[in-house]
């Protein structure tokens, strides 16, 4: 029996000629979003804002983390064409804020950081006047691959740290929390003036307290932005939901996290890492 998601959590289905506009884009593109990778529950909202969350590196990952809903095995080799087919397809939609993430690839000496750098690059040369926010995996925590993105100079550099660490073995047993934890610190190292930025989710089984102590976590390593929101199974293979926070609760942990001192806070039962990212600058 499929289980029934509280009603907060229910979202428009996609359509109209916007929504159309950058599905046909990211076809004839041939490029991928995490937006439709990973099911998220917003991709009516912002296609239909024609904006979307650019995934490179192609869409199969290394790793196979119990909540996501990519797929993973051996990925192809890298397309050198990737990055300016992007650059086109952010011109193409005029964006004037535009999201780029990645599938891991544990698979290449750099993680990808080269392609992350080339893209932002790229996307710089189309339009100097675009925002850029790179989601990136950690890296295998290797702070030479940080510093590859980070020489492109991205406005944003996200990495989630996604669970609370206790819940790493069981549903990221191939990441690691301190390593997250370091590689966002030697990000603010690197320039102390780029925003970084954190996603947490909730309902894998966590406790308020460990929510709280990720927080604290996050800010001792000078994160500026985080993001707060409720995990949903994609398929009945990948980990349960063990609670369904309210929207009262995100309003309580939005407020702890803002007395933390998180410059912008995002958290709701639908809030996801890209939610709304180009309002970290309005």
């Amino acid at each position: 029996m499929t289980r029934r998601h509280p009603d907060w959590l229910k979202v428009k289905i996609g359509g109209g000629a916007q929504y159309q506009q950058v599905k046909t884009l990211m076809r004839t593109s041939k490029l991928h979003t995490i937006c439709e990778e990973a099911k998220c529950p917003n991709i009516a909202e912002c296609f239909g804002n024609g904006t979307a969350v650019f995934l490179i590196l192609g869409d199969v990952c290394t790793r196979a983390c119990r909540y996501c809903n990519v797929a993973h095995g051996s990925p192809s080799a890298v397309n050198e064409e990737e990055p300016d087919a992007v650059a086109n397809s952010v011109e193409a939609l005029g964006l004037k804020y535009v999201v780029v993430t990645s599938v891991t690839r544990d698979d290449l000496p750099d993680g990808g950081a080269n392609v992350f750098s080339k893209t932002i690059r790229a996307i710089r040369q189309r339009n100097n006047l675009c925002k850029v926010e790179v989601l990136i995996p950690d890296f295998q925590g290797d702070i030479q691959a940080l510093r590859t993105v980070l020489s492109a100079r991205p406005d944003v550099l996200n990495h989630n740290i996604e669970v609370v660490e206790h819940l790493f073995p069981d549903v990221r047993p191939q990441g690691n929390y301190q390593t997250s934890l370091r590689l966002l610190r030697a990000a603010k190292a690197f320039d102390a003036h780029m925003i970084t930025k954190s996603g947490l989710m909730v309902g894998l089984g966590e406790i308020t307290e460990e929510i709280i102590m990720t927080l604290k976590d996050l800010r001792a390593v000078a994160v500026d932005v985080v993001t707060i929101g409720q995990y949903l199974q994609p398929t009945k293979s990948h980990a349960v939901i063990k609670k369904y926070y309210t929207p009262e609760e995100f309003r309580d942990l939005k407020t702890i996290a803002l007395d933390l001192g998180f410059t912008h806070v995002e958290a709701g039962p639908l809030i996801r890492s890209s939610y709304h990212a180009e309002q970290t600058f309005t």
